[in-house]
């Protein structure tokens, strides 16, 4: 079936053409995003929702969202997403942090100049048949330290043009190593030294556990006299409380502010008070990045629903379009590891290693990773997803960890899965043929070439003779033919293992009359996903 996407918010109607190029079937309601209780009632009949930031996708509407695949954020913040409950589901939640960042940090520019100068007051006043051309003495930016908290995509922009207006830059980012830094032309600094240095403080990150209330009333309290505060990333960054206190008292000079703690905001303690400029969140409020994020959330979605590929997700490792084509048979073959581990174990697993060796490291890992642990999960929990996966392990308290090494065998590249659990440790490895086709080579450290197929059969038992002669006498009796015959053993008259892939499954009773042999340690049918 043709997947089908809704628009819910005002996003420029160039998205339409994009999704209609790309032949998908798509629905424009703007303004089905504003009430929730119709989009919960709608939302089951898509496969993508695209938005802007009016629509709330909350828990309760994703609880209604049977197959929802995407959600796509026309610009950067994802506030209004609930994505721990969008990952839980299993949807990826993409948006576009390039679309709109030229427009952001020109505002930013714009906030500056407007506080520094005080324009929109003496634009009020000289409107009012005034000319107090001695009320509104400014300053200028040259040569004045600017504080950039936030070094990311917008934040240096903010930087490449303030340089521009010769302000000196103070950053501050954990994640801006000095080597960026230096390639920026910028100085990093401590939070403390941009406080107590900045003749401007403007915030470029987004709210977080970390970043809420990083200008608090303490560290606005510890600025330097006479700063201007410039906010258009999110609200709640600054202590609005403490911003009016310190204002009026003149310790802070002058605020610009795109954000605020409660938008729309209609009622806050910086209305009215002198050399605020505020503006009704317009960080992104241009034609040119309203065309770019729509167009951009349109052929990202379209990417994802007809090739798999993913771009600027927040909760899925990225892959490319045409990284899609070569990562398929490889990401095959880690669900099948995964879901061979998961279709043996019978107790709760405690831990999850992932090994990558040869030219498999080459690869997008963070989507294999993904992929092996959901197929590991799938058995208990069959609704899991690539997605959803890491998170269900998480909530049950597996550790996970991936381990990469040069090539160590005959092969060019495998993933090898070892899984842990308080009474046993399994393993097994696959590689990828030419042909594109999974196989498993090794299980319990014991080599082999098994073809994957739908319906298999997997035995252990002590190596000795007869015993391929009861797994095809039984397997005959019941009327299932063997497709494939795999066999391997550690050493002779050791440990030895069978993997049968046969055309029929294998019920109940087959595998009881293999018990009751005597002859194999364990039996157990499998079953997988093969196109």
């Amino acid at each position: 079936m043709t997947p089908k996407v809704l628009i819910s918010d005002k996003i420029s109607k160039a998205a339409i053409k994009i999704f209609a190029e790309n032949k998908l079937e798509v629905v424009y309601a703007p303004d089905l995003g504003s009430n929730p209780e119709e989009l919960a009632k709608e939302i089951r009949k898509y496969n993508g929702l695209a938005i802007r930031s009016a629509t709330k996708v909350t828990a309760k509407v994703l609880a209604h969202a049977d197959n929802l695949q995407i959600i796509g954020r026309a610009g950067i913040g994802t506030d209004n997403i609930n994505i721990e409950a969008a990952s839980k589901r299993g949807i990826i939640v993409m948006n576009t942090p390039f679309g709109n960042t030229i427009t952001t940090a020109e505002h930013t520019i714009a906030l500056m100049f407007a506080v520094a100068r005080q324009i929109p007051a003496a634009s009020v006043s000289t409107h009012a048949g005034k000319w107090e051309k001695s009320k509104f003495l400014g300053v200028e930016l040259s040569n004045k330290t600017l504080g950039v908290i936030g070094v990311g995509n917008i934040g240096k922009i903010v930087c490449d043009r303030a340089r521009g207006l010769k302000m000196k830059i103070l950053a501050y980012d954990p994640f801006l190593s000095e080597d960026s830094a230096a390639k920026l032309q910028i100085r990093k600094a401590e939070l403390d030294e941009l406080l107590t240095h900045s003749d401007l403080i403007t915030l470029h990150v987004p709210l977080t556990e970390a970043t809420k209330n990083i200008l608090s009333r303490e560290n606005l309290q510890r600025t330097k006299a006479g700063v201007r505060i410039i906010n258009g990333a999110r609200g709640g960054l600054v202590d609005e409380d403490a911003l009016a206190e310190l204002l009026t008292s003149g310790h802070i000079a002058g605020v610009g502010l795109d954000v605020f703690a409660v938008e729309p905001a209609t009622n806050n303690p910086l209305f009215g008070l002198p050399n605020v400029v505020c503006t009704p969140h317009l960080g992104a409020s241009t034609v040119e990045a309203q065309e770019n994020v729509a167009v951009q959330v349109a052929q990202q979605m379209s990417d994802y629903l007809n090739a798999g590929a993913v771009t600027n997700s927040i909760n899925m490792p990225a892959i490319s379009a045409e990284e899609a084509k070569i990562m398929k048979p490889w990401i095959n073959l880690a669900g099948h590891l995964g879901k061979f581990i998961g279709q043996l174990t019978d107790e709760p697993i405690t831990a999850i290693n992932i090994l990558y060796d040869g030219s498999v490291c080459d690869l997008n890992l963070g989507a294999l990773t993904c992929a092996t642990v959901a197929g590991v999960m799938r058995r208990h929990t069959p609704d899991v997803n690539m997605v959803s996966a890491p998170i269900a392990a998480k909530e049950k308290g597996i550790r996970l960890s991936t381990t990469q090494q040069d090539k160590s065998g005959a092969f060019e590249g495998y993933i090898k899965l070892t899984m842990v659990s308080d009474i046993r440790t399994r393993s097994i490895a696959g590689t990828v043929f030419s042909d594109a086709k999974p196989r498993f080579i090794q299980i319990k450290g014991i080599n082999i070439d098994a073809e994957v197929g739908a319906k298999m059969l997997y035995t252990t038992n002590k190596d000795s003779p007869g015993i391929i002669g009861i797994l095809g006498k039984t397997l005959g009796n019941n009327g299932i033919n063997i497709a494939n015959f795999t066999l391997g053993r550690d050493s002779e008259g050791g440990e030895a293992i069978a993997l049968l892939y046969t055309d029929q499954a294998i019920p109940p009773r087959v595998v009881a009359a293999l018990e009751d042999t005597g002859k194999f340690g364990f039996v157990r049918p499998l079953e997988f996903d093969v196109a």
